[in-house]
């Protein structure tokens, strides 16, 4: 029988008085957009967050960005302000869950500490990252919280599920930061043989049209990152939008160099780094940093991005970005006559 995704009741996801909804219809029920906002490392901090849940669509950040440790509390609690504020200022519009990432990795010494804030705020959304988050997993359905857990492989994905993950995050060829190699045409279909809860979808994924497609194939959400560095709430440099802005999935290079985990880069930043984009050292994959005395470093000066941003042509507000996604998946569906 096919494992499937917990049910929600946190933060007013499902309706006591009504009868229980699986998880992916909680969900739905606070979006206006299948969409959930891929947490990137620096990138990501509370004001993208706010604007994300706010536009509809599921916001997220790393813990790890919260530096030091003591402002992840700061930083919930601003979002949480916020969201409230906002959903009582705005009682009709739909104002989505946060999500906050946990990489579960050796490297990581500050996870048990940032799982203790985040079951205290009760986070409503964990997304882990590396290895089975058991003692996450554990954690986060203490207070009703869920967790979904990135995979590329289908023995990752049945990995996590023994953990007691609630959902899938595919991440697929194409897609921004740590990416795999599968095409989610192969990773979805095998993954449903299996498993009938929520999936994530990322890969490459810029536009409304690409909302419709990851539904199409069997995904619940699409899983999207790199359009929202190209933001005007992003914490990343401008130099970084604009070279979002004016690369193609030609300038995306795919390697393990700088963290020790295969993955996509801008490579223009890897040239302005004093690296050939094309004919890279061997990668280190014992550490999950830099690994060389090299003054540049992965995410800050090498900068992380998905084959997708030839479709991005404008820095844009967060609001302007999940306007127009609106707007594209609906022409898109109304192509199709769905």
């Amino acid at each position: 029988m096919a494992a499937s995704g917990a049910s929600l009741y946190h933060r007013g996801f499902a309706n006591s008085r009504e009868p229980p909804l699986s998880l992916v219809q909680s969900l739905r029920s606070r979006m206006s957009l299948p969409v959930v906002a891929a947490p990137m490392f620096i990138v990501s901090q509370p004001e993208l967050v706010i604007a994300q849940c706010t536009g509809g669509i599921v916001g997220s950040f790393p813990a790890l960005n919260a530096r030091p440790p003591e402002l992840l509390d700061d930083w919930l609690t601003q979002i949480e302000t916020a969201l409230d504020r906002y959903q009582a200022q705005h009682p009709d519009q739909p104002v989505a869950p946060y999500a906050v990432n946990q990489i579960v990795h050796a490297s990581n010494d500050r996870l048990e500490r940032d799982m203790e804030v985040c079951v205290r705020h009760k986070v409503p959304i964990i997304i882990t990252s590396l290895r089975a988050p058991d003692a996450v997993v554990k954690s986060a359905h203490s207070y009703g919280g869920v967790v979904f857990h990135d995979v590329i492989s289908i023995r990752h994905a049945q990995k996590a599920l023994e953990a007691g993950v609630d959902g899938l995050i595919l991440v697929c060829a194409g897609a921004g930061g740590h990416a795999g190699t599968l095409s989610p045409f192969a990773l979805v279909r095998e993954v449903r043989r299996f498993f009938d809860g929520p999936i994530l979808l990322s890969g490459s994924i810029t536009d409304g049209a690409g909302i419709l497609a990851a539904e199409a194939i069997g995904a619940d959400f699409a899983y999207m990152g790199t359009r929202f560095i190209a933001t005007k709430e992003a914490v990343a440099a401008d130099a970084y939008k604009q070279m979002i802005v004016d690369s193609a999935a030609a300038d995306v290079v795919y390697t393990p160099l700088f963290t020790g985990v295969h993955g996509n880069y801008l490579a223009k930043s890897v040239a302005a780094a004093g690296l050939d984009p094309q004919n890279l050292p061997a990668a280190d994959k014992t550490t999950m940093n830099f690994g060389s005395s090299r003054p540049a470093k992965a995410w800050k000066d090498i900068w992380g991005a998905g084959q997708g941003v030839g479709n991005i042509d404008a820095v844009l507000s967060t609001a302007e970005v999940i306007a127009k996604l609106r707007k594209e998946y609906g022409e898109a569906r109304g192509k199709l006559g769905v």
